[in-house]
């Protein structure tokens, strides 16, 4: 298997990218035997710290497996760990709101659009119950509107019944929250309000409903855009 030096000062993360390539290319595969940690210092020219740094996060997700005796070893991926690497790579790059909104509007219109054509019953009364929690903050406001929100945004994907996508959704949905968060106070010291939010939400609602995805990725580009304008003019 071929190893390059590393030459950035994330060193660790570099390891880490590299053994995925190698999971990609197919050069590793479960149950496969890594290289020692001597012999990983000598072939990446990194320090001994480094090389445990790298697997330690690696085995924390889930990838490795270090057997006491014997070495360490490639896991059996389970279908929730594929999607680890770019989880934790995400919680170490935090990104910025503005970033997020761009990567939601990329990944959310297309998902309303094929929401709407392959929603099952099942998967609208999930965005029922969600508009219901929305439209309880209305009445309690104490309450925080920022988990029933991903929960909707959440149902519409899980409607796409595409679950590459969905693994992409469990990846950002921590940042999601905590942006819904830190966002919402901001949202309503302009127009936003408890109830506009409420509406929008039913609108796209309503559209995946009739299957109607020209409406339903029109109404979600529109509700997030007008989120992402409004956010906007708090930081200028």
């Amino acid at each position: 298997m071929e190893l390059k030096p590393i030459k950035t000062r994330k060193i660790y993360e570099e390891i880490v990218e590299q053994i995925r390539e190698l999971v990609v290319r197919g050069e590793l595969k479960p149950g496969d035997k890594l290289p020692s940690e001597r012999d990983l210092v000598e072939r990446l020219k990194v320090s001994r710290a480094s090389i445990r740094e790298a697997l330690s996060a690696l085995e924390m997700m889930g990838l490795l497996e270090v057997r006491s005796g014997e070495g360490t070893f490639m896991r059996r991926l389970k279908p929730e760990s594929v999607i680890a690497p770019l989880a934790w790579m995400l919680s170490i790059e935090k990104g910025t709101v503005q970033e997020l909104l761009e990567v939601r509007k990329i990944l959310e219109v297309q998902a309303a659009k094929l929401a709407a054509q392959r929603a099952q019953a099942d998967d609208l009364r999930e965005l029922e119950d969600a508009l219901e929690n929305m439209r309880q903050e209305i009445v309690n406001p104490e309450l925080g509107g920022e988990k029933a929100d991903l929960q909707f945004h959440y149902a519409i994907t899980r409607a796409t019944d595409n679950k590459i996508l969905i693994l992409i959704m469990d990846a950002i949905s921590d940042m999601m929250q905590q942006m819904l968060k830190t966002s919402r106070e901001k949202l309503y010291q302009g127009k936003y309000t408890p109830n506009i939010l409420y509406s929008e939400h039913a609108q796209i609602y309503e559209a995946i409903k009739r299957k109607d995805p020209k409406q339903a990725s029109e109404y979600i580009l529109e509700h997030l855009s007008g989120v992402e304008e409004e956010l906007n003019s708090h930081i200028e």
